[in-house]
């Protein structure tokens, strides 16, 4: 019997490559003679992430559209019949497709693909209207290594309270200017703060300086590939809203403050981290109010409030989907099963 073949494209970020590499490890699972490769450009995140993960990286011409200046958009519109053309002749050949969305509002490509695709897992009920009768709500996917149970007991070893900052697969400059100018504050805490930094090639360089004027000890990181690891060992996270993020913050339990990106499409990461935030999982900090003094007091009196963090910890870990990745698998075979 031919062994199954599963093309997953997807990538630019770890938000959109994470998911999928957490759908192709459990497919493998189930089915180990299974060929699985992934699309996606050489410059996201994907050409560093998939061969480390030992898949096969097919690349493609691809660019974003929602949200870009005009030359982007115009560049990405003339673009978009090349990545999305594998989908849409799958189509015509009757070979299954399966759609992922993360976010509450589709973006543009996953709209215009609404009617084509045979199915679209979803994370939120609100996001089945988009897609119709094709949709299935199964949650965002996160590796298994997020997943709570798999995760080293969270038992707090002495020493310092460990704060994790991540903006993103690519850093954030607001957030890594924000804890610049937080340092100072930070590095005057009683105990001391063990902090680790995702700042992106771009500001590695701003935010060791920055730490080492003010005297703040901290590991300082352009990327961090073992990013289970670095979540499961934080009391803190300080982070980005994107729907992978809060997925992989949910499966793990652990308390966060959510910084949202406020040039995202349909500003769906302020609408992601409203959800944590009303669930007690997370507080909400908008970019334009932040300061590195507001900052540094957000993240001192959450520290000192060991109450608190385990509520937020409890109240994050039930919001996860930690089946996600079977219930989207479960649809793949079902329908490769009917083609």
């Amino acid at each position: 019997m031919k062994p199954m073949r599963i093309v997953i494209a997807g990538g630019g970020t770890g938000g959109h490559l994470y998911p999928g590499i957490a759908v192709a490890r459990e497919l493998l699972r189930r089915e180990p003679q299974a060929l699985i490769s992934f699309a996606g450009t050489a410059r996201g995140i994907e050409a560093r992430v998939v061969p480390r993960e030992k898949f096969e990286l097919d690349l493609l011409r691809s660019a974003g559209l929602k949200g870009k200046s005009l030359m982007v958009f115009v560049r990405g519109l003339l673009l978009l019949p090349l990545s999305a053309i594998d989908v849409l002749m799958a189509a015509l050949r009757g070979v299954p497709t399966l759609l992922l969305e993360q976010n509450a509002v589709p973006g543009l490509t996953n709209r215009l693909l609404a009617r084509i695709v045979s199915a679209a897992a979803v994370t939120f009920e609100s996001t089945t209207s988009f897609f119709g009768r094709r949709a299935f709500v199964a949650g965002n996917p996160v590796r298994p290594e997020f997943l709570s149970e798999n995760l080293s007991p969270a038992i707090r070893p002495p020493g310092p309270a460990r704060i994790l900052i991540v903006g993103g697969s690519q850093g954030s400059h607001a957030i890594n200017v924000a804890m610049v100018e937080a340092a100072p504050k930070l590095a005057a805490h009683p105990g001391g703060l063990a902090i680790t930094h995702q700042t992106g090639e771009r500001d590695l360089e701003l935010v060791s300086d920055g730490y080492s004027r003010a005297g703040l000890e901290a590991r300082v990181e352009p990327f961090l590939f073992a990013m289970d690891r670095e979540v499961s060992a934080a009391d803190l996270v300080i982070c980005r809203a994107g729907a992978t993020t809060l997925a992989e913050l949910t499966a793990a339990g652990r308390p966060s403050v959510l910084i949202p990106l406020p040039t995202a499409a349909d500003d769906h990461q302020r609408k992601n981290a409203e959800v944590l935030a009303a669930a007690g999982a997370a507080e909400l900090l908008e970019q334009k109010r932040m300061t590195g003094a507001l900052l540094a007091e957000r993240i001192t009196a959450l520290i000192g409030d060991e109450a608190r963090l385990t509520a937020m910890a409890v109240a994050a870990r039930r919001l996860a989907r930690p089946d996600a990745a079977m219930v989207i698998a479960d649809k793949a075979f079902e329908l490769v099963r009917r083609s």
